[in-house]
Order: C-alpha cells, then structure tokens, then sequence
C-alpha cells in the first residue's frame, strides 16, 4: 500500500513534526475539561447554519472546481464578490503552477482584509478547488472523474464566507485576512507511480502565496480549515500544526473546550499532514495551525467519501459548519 502523499512521512521535517506531536500529553477524549458557554467573557456574532449551507450551494453549483475549466474562472469570481459585498478589500492574485505531469495550471487565489488599518492581524484560509480525479472512488473507472469536493474545499470556505459576512457588522480588536487558495487539490494523483518530491506538486496555490506574500502587516498567526464539514466530526492535534505553532494550536482548542466542544476539538495527537499550513510556515514564516478532521476507521484517516464523487453536500453537515465557524470567531474576537 502506497502512503498518501497528504500524509506524515514524505518529508524528515514531518517525521520529526510528528515525533513531537505524540510527545503531548493525552488526556482522555475531549483532553480539556469543559466548561459551560455561559461562562465566557467574550461576545461574539454566531455563524447561521442556512447561511453556512448556502455557501457550500453556492460553490457546488458551479460544478467541479478544477484547472483551467469554466467553472473555476465562475467560483473565483463569485467568491471576489461576495468577499467586496461584506466590506473588505480584496484582490485576486493570477498565477500560473505546473501539475505534476507538467500541464500549465491557472490559479486564482483569492485574498481579502478587513479593517486595514490595524496593524494586529489574524489570518484566516482555506483551499476553494476541489479534486479532479476521483482517486480513492470505489468504482475505479471513476479515477479520472473530477469531483464537487463539498467537503473537501468548499466547507471551509465556506465557513470563512460566512465569517466575512459577519464581519460586516461586528468589528474585533485585530484585523482579519481572509485567504482562499486555488490548487490545493491538484497533487499527483494514486493511479500514477509516486516518487520522492511528489509531496509539492499539493497546494500550488499557498506555495505561491507564501512566495509572494502582498502584506504590510504580516499576521500574527493563522488558522487554516479544510475538510470541516463531515456529519461526524473529530478534530485532533495534527502534527505539522503542533511543530510549528503549538501554542495557537491550545489557544484554539481550549477556547472549543470552553464553549462545550472538547469531544470534537480532541487534544490527542494525530500524525503530520501536507495541507496549505505547511508552505506557509515553512515559506511564508506565519504560525498557522490546521483544523482538518480525522477519523480512526478509515485507511486514509480522513472522513469516508474523501476524493470520491460521493463527496457532495449530501454529506455536509451545517452544525459542523456552525461549531468550527463559531469557534475560530471566537478565538479571533477573544484577541
């Protein structure tokens, strides 16, 4: 069995990641003891489940979100609308990647801050595209099939879609910037033979990024969300998140924990991931954590239509949506 090339053991950092990620302490199943909601000092607007929803609607319809196709050019430009509609200032950063076979890729990272002029900043992001092969579908002639990636790719943007709309109206302490990174999920795909360095040929559009950063005000951290929508939903300490920021890592947990959500943000260690959190820390140097789910009963430790055509918004949980929006809110209002 080939390794997933999302996951600890490419990379000697990773490897190294991981060994000090198992050293955390564990602490049972939620790992931080809870306490109730009411007990929180900070107020903080609430994502709405239909919002969320719609946003997940809104990025599917357009069809598979792949390379170089109508309906990237489509979601990109609606995602740049909808992020003006709220308020911010934002930008659409055009490059160009190649694929793993060398294919010249399009790519469209969509970039936007709220209140510019604070100095203090938070970043928020997540990838928009979604799988073009469908690599892991029981059906092996599916392979080549592009996917709706529902949960992987459009749950977490959009949970940040709904945090822009919410930012129209209630302003934190600290600016916000809001990345959705194109080209995440073009990596070499499981049908094709797998050698050492394959690992870069993910996340095209956070390397980019992170190469070209268009900050004045560098965050002080960040948060990134991917595969946040599962109807079941386990959030662990992974590993790359835990080698370069630990302490944003606890930060975010034991706010979930506070709130009444230390099943699902669980402070156990899981293995290292390349995810857009990676490049970032290792390019960009800003201490970004990933909030990704993991699931034990699965081969690939992620949720079970993961890079299948069943991941659609059949399979899109809204509370999920709500708990981790809520949670990163406020985590960022608590600044």
């Amino acid at each position: 069995m080939r390794s997933n090339p999302r996951v600890a053991g490419i990379l000697p950092l990773l490897l190294t990641a991981c060994l000090l990620a198992c050293c955390q302490p564990k602490k049972g199943k939620a790992g931080i003891r809870q306490t109730p909601a009411s007990t929180q000092k900070t107020r903080v607007p609430a994502c709405h489940p239909d919002s969320l929803m719609a946003f997940v609607r809104a990025q599917t319809a357009f069809g598979p979100r792949i390379p170089n196709s109508g309906s990237q050019k489509a979601c990109a430009a609606y995602l740049a609308r909808q992020l003006e509609s709220c308020g911010a200032t934002v930008q659409v950063q055009e490059f160009e990647s190649l694929r793993w076979d060398k294919v010249r890729l399009k790519g469209y990272n969509v970039t936007a801050a709220f209140f510019p002029e604070k100095t203090r900043r938070v970043l928020l992001c997540a990838h928009w595209d979604s799988r073009p092969y469908a690599d892991r579908d029981p059906d092996p002639e599916a392979a080549r099939t592009p996917i709706d990636g529902a949960n992987d790719g459009a749950s977490g943007t959009a949970v940040l879609l709904e945090i822009a709309r919410l930012l129209r109206d209630h302003t934190p302490s600290v600016g916000v910037d809001i990345v959705l990174f194109d080209l995440e999920d073009s990596g070499k795909p499981d049908h094709e033979r797998h050698v050492q360095g394959d690992e870069y040929t993910w996340c095209l559009g956070s390397q980019h990024w992170s190469e070209n950063l268009p900050y004045g005000n560098r965050p002080i951290y960040g948060i990134l969300l991917d595969m946040v929508g599962t109807e079941r939903p386990c959030f662990t300490m992974e590993a790359t998140s835990m080698y370069y920021a630990p302490d944003i890592m606890r930060k975010v947990w034991e706010k979930a924990a506070l709130m009444g959500h230390g099943d699902i943000f669980q402070n156990r260690a899981t293995g290292a991931l390349i995810d857009d959190h990676l490049f970032i820390n290792d390019i960009a140097r800003i201490p970004v954590i990933d909030i990704i789910h993991h699931d034990d009963a699965t081969e690939s430790g992620f949720f079970p239509h993961w890079h299948t055509r069943q991941d659609n918004i059949l399979h899109v949980s809204p509370s999920t949506l709500k708990i981790t929006g809520d949670v990163v809110l406020a985590t960022v209002f608590d600044e």
